[in-house]
């Protein structure tokens, strides 16, 4: 096919609330040497998309500086020099640490992988950010193993959804906090063995309660004081991996309990990680996690499909909290 020489994107024209994003027109990029140019059909909205547009998150060297977008799922329509994997007309999705609100975008070929059989291209590009990060936060330096209780907060976000399908797909035992008795049932329609409403509940007395001893492991992406809450939740040689800070990340903690409980208090990004390393995890998750998502085992949890020119509206709708599971733009 021919490419067009432009295309259309979504960029963050200064920063501030969800208005400061346009529909421009750009250069389509062009891919280098081992990357692939993928014509984006669906591209995932995600919670680092809006701190980037806010002016909290600088995209790492070389990433578009302002069109955000960090999952992608479409057609290969070029292949740069030295790819061995892919062939143009390949179906594909992709982890990109920028550019996935736009017609076309580029990634190295090791974090492209093939679209899961059965599933959908807006299902594809909501995996992964989202699956990339809780197979490395959980199952790698969470190191969750079968018969383990777990405790995810924000049970229903794209992150919270994701970890519970493949915790218990995976043998372990699953707690979640939501917000609201509406949530609280999706995530135990998910498989969750308990969900708790964190606005009228203690997820740490409820935590004790399920598991008899507390969390194995906590995934946390809330922070302030809930740091000090997980270290009462977490079980004795308990783990807790720490993914984001939505109520802050500076917090004050009796580290009496990290001591006397053995704890490990540990954290990760991903986005700024390099592409060795992130074709590390897309290698695991081929491995592991794609048979799951073929045989119907687990699948992304879809709230909305908008339009790309609709990103501003996209954005509202995350930082709203109404969703359940994750919101995704459609670019063709």
């Amino acid at each position: 096919m021919t490419l067009p020489t432009e295309m259309n994107a979504v960029a963050i024209t200064r920063p501030g609330e969800p208005d400061v994003l346009a529909l421009v027109r750009r250069p389509v990029p062009q891919p280098g040497a081992g990357e692939i140019l993928i014509k984006v059909a669906n591209a995932g909205i995600n919670r680092p998309d809006i701190v980037q547009r806010q002016g909290n998150y600088a995209p790492p060297p070389g990433a578009p500086v302002d069109i955000p977008g960090l999952e992608i799922a479409g057609e290969i329509v070029a292949c740069g020099a030295g790819v061995a994997r892919w062939r143009v007309g390949d179906m594909a999705l992709a982890l990109v640490a920028g550019g996935g609100y736009a017609e076309f975008c580029v990634v190295h070929e090791s974090n492209a992988l093939p679209v899961p059989r059965g599933l959908s291209l807006v299902e594809a590009a909501a995996i992964p950010e989202t699956f990339f990060t809780v197979w490395n936060n959980v199952f790698e330096r969470g190191r969750l193993s079968a018969g383990e209780w777990l405790l995810v907060h924000g049970g229903t976000s794209g992150i919270g959804t994701t970890a519970i399908m493949l915790a218990k797909a995976f043998g372990a035992h699953v707690i979640a906090t939501a917000g609201g008795p509406e949530k609280v049932a999706a995530c135990r329609a998910l498989g969750a063995d308990m969900a708790v409403d964190y606005r009228t509940e203690d997820f740490v007395q409820a935590t004790k309660q399920a598991s008899g001893r507390g969390a194995d492991l906590v995934l946390d992406m809330v922070g302030g004081d809930y740091i000090g809450r997980n270290y009462e939740a977490a079980a004795p040689d308990g783990r807790i991996v720490q993914i984001a800070f939505m109520q802050g990340h500076v917090a004050t903690v009796d580290f009496r309990r990290l001591m006397l409980k053995r704890l490990t208090h540990t954290g990760s990004t991903l986005r700024p990680r390099s592409v060795a390393e992130k074709a590390a995890l897309a290698r695991a998750l081929e491995d592991k996690v794609w048979p799951l998502l073929a045989g119907g085992r687990c699948k992304p949890v879809i709230y909305k499909a908008l339009p790309l020119a609709q990103a501003t509206e996209g954005h509202r709708l995350m930082e709203s909290s109404r969703h359940i599971g994750k919101i995704v733009l459609s670019v063709a």
